[in-house]
């Protein structure tokens, strides 16, 4: 799958952002942003690209699609739903919940889908492959076979891997968008505000307010 294909479609429902000082989910800094967020609402361009994760593999024997709450709720559900009109087979889709300690697990017993099941973990975006690792964990730890792993964007080639994730893994598209730690942020160093409206910043901001507040 070529990175245009799935590119113009983020750019198309304003998911594809750039020029800001922005905070992604592992609180590192960048000036891009893939917003997730801004594709869900569009219906038909998320068939459109669950339809692409399906046809990417369908010729892997598949039983269930799994993805973390909450954007792999939609993932999941659509993937699942082409997947199931491609193979002429019911194909489930679920979905894992965070815990406060920030792992993944099944709750309102979805792992019965799982258990002794072929399954594809899906995620919209990966950046250090932490999130779809943990899911990953959480299935093999429910019995459930993964057989393949697939992002809607991955933003490190380099480092999120087959091997890191320790199960075949593919993305729609790649990016290698620079991320920084908050000491080395050339934003930072440019005094340039954190954007509030997308990503993490609002709550890295927050987070920094508290942990100032409890080091006084």
């Amino acid at each position: 799958m070529k990175n245009n294909e799935v590119v113009e479609i983020l750019k198309k429902v304003g998911a594809f952002i750039t020029d800001k000082h922005l905070v992604y989910t592992s609180r590192k800094h960048g000036t891009t942003y893939i917003n997730k967020d801004a594709l869900y609402p569009h219906t038909h361009e998320t068939s459109q690209v669950c339809r692409m994760i399906a046809e990417k593999h369908k010729n892997l024997d598949i039983d269930v699609i799994v993805g973390p709450a909450l954007g792999g709720i939609i993932l999941s559900q659509w993937t699942a739903y082409h997947l199931t009109d491609i193979k002429g087979k019911e194909v489930f889709g679920v979905y894992t919940d965070k815990t406060p300690e920030l792992q993944q697990i099944f709750k309102r017993g979805y792992d019965r889908f799982v258990i002794n099941k072929n399954v594809l973990v899906v995620e919209d975006i990966t950046t250090t492959g932490g999130s779809i690792k943990k899911v990953i964990d959480c299935v093999k730890a429910t019995r459930g076979r993964v057989v393949a792993a697939c992002s809607l964007v991955n933003r490190d080639q380099i480092n999120v891997t087959p091997e890191l994730l320790g199960v075949p893994f593919s993305s729609l598209a790649t990016f290698n968008f620079p991320a920084y730690d908050e000491e080395l942020c050339p934003m930072c160093k440019a005094n340039i505000p954190i954007d509030t409206m997308v990503g993490y910043g609002r709550q890295y901001l927050e987070e920094k307010k508290q942990k100032k507040a409890h080091l006084q």
